[in-house]
């Protein structure tokens, strides 16, 4: 049997090893956001057209495919502004509590709220946008405050909710030219990956851990 010595729990709140993960993953986030500017840098100054040939297109078979390609394509510049900072924000508490939960539970989000988008929306439209994901990460963030009884990841939501509140009336359905439907699925992919995902509390009979038209989003 191995004990973690005081400190050294990274999902424990004000350990050191705590913060450290919260500033490597803060680190791979912003170095994530680059990556999707030069998506776009390249797209608009080679005319690529990457956004119909690589976007959700709802019910056709054709654009498929943009369930996993959508989420790095962005409507413009403004729209992948608008986009990056709740993705590192939200991507970073995410991030922290391990690598590999952080990666399959992206998948996951990405496949619910692509497929949602693609069962359900508006035929002809073409959807693109990272939205999906942010709504996933705040859905893991508030479920894992209810089904790890975290308190720290729902202080993280309510910051996001004061900053963002306004936003999550994108789960609802509008008449605007944004994709309310990978808003609304990306949140329950959240959801779901926080349950499948979730950290397990010690076993009290011992001391280990087991873990198991363009429309934009």
């Amino acid at each position: 049997m191995s004990l973690q010595s005081e400190g050294s729990d990274p999902h424990q709140f004000g350990t050191e090893a705590f913060y450290a993960a919260i500033g490597r993953a803060f680190v791979a986030m912003c170095a994530v956001v680059p990556f999707l500017f030069l998506i776009e840098a390249v797209d608009q100054g080679l005319a690529f057209g990457l956004d119909p040939a690589a976007g959700i297109i709802p019910k056709r078979l054709d654009g498929l495919d943009g369930v996993f390609f959508s989420p790095f394509l962005h409507h413009g510049f403004d729209h992948l502004y608008s986009n990056s900072i709740p993705l590192i924000l939200l991507g970073t508490f995410v991030l922290a509590a391990g690598a590999r939960r952080f990666l399959w539970s992206t998948l996951i989000i990405i496949l619910i709220s692509g497929l949602g988008v693609w069962f359900t929306g508006a035929p002809n439209s073409i959807v693109v946008g990272a939205s999906g994901v942010i709504f996933g990460y705040l859905g893991i963030l508030l479920t894992r405050g209810i089904v790890e009884r975290s308190w720290w990841n729902f202080a993280v939501v309510l910051l996001v909710g004061l900053l963002y509140g306004w936003q999550l009336v994108g789960i609802l359905p509008t008449d605007e030219r944004i994709s309310w439907q990978g808003h609304l699925f990306g949140l329950l992919g959240g959801v779901v990956a926080a349950i499948v995902f979730r950290r397990r509390r010690p076993d009290l009979g011992g001391s280990h851990y087991s873990d198991s038209t363009r429309i934009f989003g």
